[in-house]
């Protein structure tokens, strides 16, 4: 197997646990210098490391207690990067229904995640997730 297939399997087990709100898996699934970075100006964007995820993961079930559903459209990969197109929905505790669409471009190394960016609609992002509230102006 081509080190691209593994690395595409990898990514569709990364989503999968998603899916289910495995946070214990989802931490695991990040080497120990793995990071996430949130693309955008929103209250949510940044760059956080694998500690940080492990501190606020559990977070992203609470405001969706029914789960958050991922559904990859397309995967692409070279090397160790892979680049996933999905879309999401789940039930904000607001009682919107949460749905956006992302590039995922995702780095592996050993089937572990060393870095998760995430690339969607900020303005979605702000209006549900963030309940309309902007990134103070700099």
């Amino acid at each position: 197997m081509s080190i691209e297939q593994r690395n595409k399997q990898a990514a569709q087990a990364f989503f999968d646990i998603l899916n289910r709100g495995d946070v214990p898996a989802l931490i695991a699934a990040y080497a120990e210098d793995g990071r996430c970075v949130t693309m955008g100006n929103t209250l949510i964007s940044g760059t956080y490391s694998r500690d940080q995820i492990a501190a606020a993961a559990g977070g992203i079930y609470q405001v969706f207690p029914q789960g958050i559903r991922f559904t990859i459209k397309a995967m692409t990969a070279e090397g160790e990067r892979v680049a996933v197109e999905a879309e999401s929905e789940g039930a904000h505790v607001s009682g919107q229904v949460y749905t956006n669409q992302y590039h995922f471009l995702m780095r592996f190394r050993d089937g572990k995640v060393v870095e998760f960016k995430e690339y969607m609609d900020t303005e979605r992002v702000t209006d549900i997730l963030c309940g309309g509230q902007k990134r103070p102006s700099t």
